[in-house]
C-alpha cells in the first residue's frame, strides 16, 4: 500500500484583528516532507502515528508537507493557496496512491475560503478520484461542512476538551482507515445536526459523562467504528457554524442515523450547562486573595490566543496591581515589541517599559512600570500532552513583586512548564494568571490549591446571541431560543 499524508491547520477567529500570513505558519510550525519532528503538533499527529502504522504495516507512507499556525484571524489568500497548492503538488507527485490521511484543523478560513479544508479536500478528492480512501482528523471547535462531508470518506475528531487525546484519535483514524485498505469493512458517515452552539468542556460534568457514553458505545456497539462531536466554533462566522454530531458505521447509515439524531438531541437538551461558571476580574481577584494557599490560577478564559485574540489583555493584571498583590507570576502576554526591547536591555537591566493591551479594544490598558529583566530566553517552548507548543523568544520581567512573561509567538497557557522554561518556579507563587480557556486544565490542576474560570473585557465574541455575525446561521441556539420551531 501506498499512503500519503500531509497536514495543514489553524483556527480562524474571523473576529481577530490578527492577520495570518506565512510567516504565522513558520513561527509555529512549517515543516516540508521528511522534516516533521518525532512529536505532533495539535493537528499534525496523522503523520507521526502513520509513521508507526507504516512501519508496523510494511506500506509506503509518502509524506507531504506539515503547517500549522496559532490560532488568529483570517489567513491571507495567498499564503492559504500557496500551502494547500504545496500539498497538492506534493500528491500529484505522489500518485498511484491507495489513500491519502489528512491532520486539518477545521476552523481555518482564508480571505475568499470560508471553508479551506473543504475546499482542500475536495481538490484532494479531484486528483486521486473517487475510489480512493480519503480521512482526516479535526478539531472538535471546527466547522463541518457538506462539502468536506461529500469528499472524505469519514472523520475523526479529537473527543477531549482540553485536547488531551489527539494522539489517540489519529491512532482511531488510522486503525479504521488499515481496516478499510484490507476490505474488513466499510466506513459509512451520518451527520445530524443539533442546531446549536456553545461550549463543551471534558473536564467537568455533562460533557465528561457524555463523552464517557462515546466511548462505551464505540466498545459496546456492534458495526459503530467511532462518534464525534464537532462543537463548532463561535469565533468563526461561516456560513455552517454550529455543533454537530458524526456517527460512523461499517455500512450501517441506518444505524448511524440514529445514533448521531438520539446523541444530538441529548446534547441540545443539555444545552447551557457545560461551560465553567465565571466570574468578573474583580470577583477573581478577591477569591483568589482569600484563597488559603496556592498556588491559584486565575484563567483569563476569553482572551485565549487559542481562540484567535492576541493574549495582551491587562483587565485583570492592572486590577493585581491597582490592589497592591504581589507574588503573582503571569504567564503570557504577547508583546513582541516589549520582547525586543528587553533583549536589546540585556539580563538584569532594569528599564521603563509600556507593555500590553495594543492589540483591539477592550481589552485594558498599557502597562507602564519600571522594570527589570531577568531572564532572557530565544525560541522558547512549553509541555502540551506528548507535543511542544512554541511561545517564541521570551521575557522574564519583575516589578512590585509580580513577575510577568512577555512572548513573541502567541500561544495559549498550556502547562506550567511556560513558566520554568523562563526560570519561574509555579508552585512558589501564591497566584498565577493565565490566557486559556480550559487546555489548561490538565497540567495545572496537578499543582492548583483552587482554579478560577475568569471572564474579563471583550476580546473575544463569546456570546452568541449578541454577536454581529454576517455569514452565521441564523436558526440555532442560542441565536433564537427555538430553533425547532415547537
Amino acid at each position: 500500500m501506498r499512503v500519503f499524508t500531509a497536514a495543514l491547520a489553524t483556527e480562524t477567529n474571523t473576529f481577530s484583528p490578527i492577520a495570518v500570513d506565512k510567516r504565522a505558519f513558520e513561527a509555529s510550525l512549517y515543516a516540508r516532507p521528511g522534516e516533521h519532528p518525532a512529536t505532533p503538533t495539535l493537528c499534525t499527529a496523522p503523520i507521526t502515528v502513520g509513521r508507526e502504522v507504516c512501519a508496523r504495516e510494511g506500506w509506503t507512507l509518502i509524506e507531504g508537507s506539515a503547517s500549522w499556525a496559532d490560532p488568529a484571524g483570517l489567513v491571507a489568500r495567498a499564503t492559504y493557496e500557496e500551502l494547500r497548492d504545496e500539498i497538492l503538488e506534493q500528491l500529484r507527485a505522489a500518485l498511484p496512491v491507495d489513500a491519502v490521511v489528512m491532520g486539518l484543523h477545521g476552523a481555518m478560513v482564508a480571505q475568499g475560503y470560508d471553508d479551506c479544508e473543504g475546499d482542500l479536500l475536495a481538490r484532494v478528492r479531484e486528483i486521486v478520484g473517487p475510489d480512493v480512501l480519503v480521512c482526516a482528523e479535526l478539531d472538535p471547535h471546527s466547522h463541518l461542512t457538506r462539502k468536506r462531508v461529500t469528499a472524505a470518506d469519514f472523520l475523526v475528531a479529537f473527543k477531549e476538551f482540553p485536547h488531551t487525546d489527539f494522539v489517540d484519535r489519529a491512532r482511531d483514524l488510522w486503525a479504521i482507515a488499515v481496516r478499510t485498505l484490507k476490505g474488513e469493512i466499510k466506513p459509512v458517515m451520518s451527520v445530524f445536526d443539533p442546531r446549536m452552539i456553545d461550549v463543551f468542556p471534558t473536564s467537568r460534568q455533562p460533557m465528561r459523562g457524555f463523552v464517557d457514553q462515546l466511548y462505551a458505545l464505540e466498545k459496546s456497539e456492534p458495526n459503530l467504528l467511532s462518534l464525534s462531536v464537532i462543537h463548532g466554533f463561535m469565533a468563526g462566522d461561516v456560513p455552517e457554524m454550529g455543533t454537530k454530531i458524526i456517527a460512523l458505521t461499517d455500512d450501517r447509515e441506518d444505524l448511524g442515523d440514529t445514533l448521531a439524531e438520539r446523541l444530538g438531541r441529548e446534547l441540545f437538551a443539555k444545552r447551557g450547562t457545560f461551560m465553567v461558571p465565571q466570574v468578573n476580574e474583580a470577583e477573581a481577584v478577591e477569591q483568589a486573595m482569600a484563597a488559603t494557599s496556592g498556588p491559584v490560577v486565575i484563567a483569563d478564559v476569553w482572551d485565549n490566543p487559542g481562540g484567535g485574540t492576541a493574549g495582551d489583555a491587562t483587565v485583570i493584571l492592572a486590577d493585581l496591581i491597582r490592589r497592591g498583590i504581589s507574588d503573582v507570576a503571569v504567564g503570557t502576554i504577547w508583546d513582541p515589541i516589549a520582547v525586543q526591547i528587553c533583549f536589546a536591555a540585556g539580563e538584569d537591566a532594569e528599564i521603563p517599559l509600556r507593555f500590553g493591551a495594543k492589540s483591539a479594544p477592550h481589552t485594558g490598558n498599557p502597562i507602564d512600570r519600571l522594570v527589570r529583566v531577568n531572564r532572557l530566553v530565544r525560541d522558547a517552548q512549553m509541555r502540551f500532552g506528548d507535543s511542544y507548543a512554541p511561545f517564541g523568544d521570551a521575557a522574564w520581567i519583575s516589578f512590585d513583586g509580580i513577575d510577568v512573561i512577555l512572548n513573541s509567538t502567541r500561544a495559549q497557557s498550556f502547562d506550567p512548564s511556560l513558566f520554568s522554561a523562563l526560570g519561574i518556579d509555579p508552585k512558589s507563587r501564591k497566584i498565577l494568571l493565565i490566557k486559556s480557556t480550559n487546555h489548561f486544565y490538565d497540567s495545572f490542576s496537578k499543582i492548583a490549591f483552587e482554579i478560577i474560570y475568569c471572564a474579563a473585557g471583550k476580546p473575544y465574541p463569546n456570546k452568541p446571541a449578541e454577536t454581529a455575525y454576517r455569514k452565521a446561521p441564523r436558526n440555532i441556539w442560542p441565536i433564537v431560543e427555538d430553533p425547532w420551531g415547537a
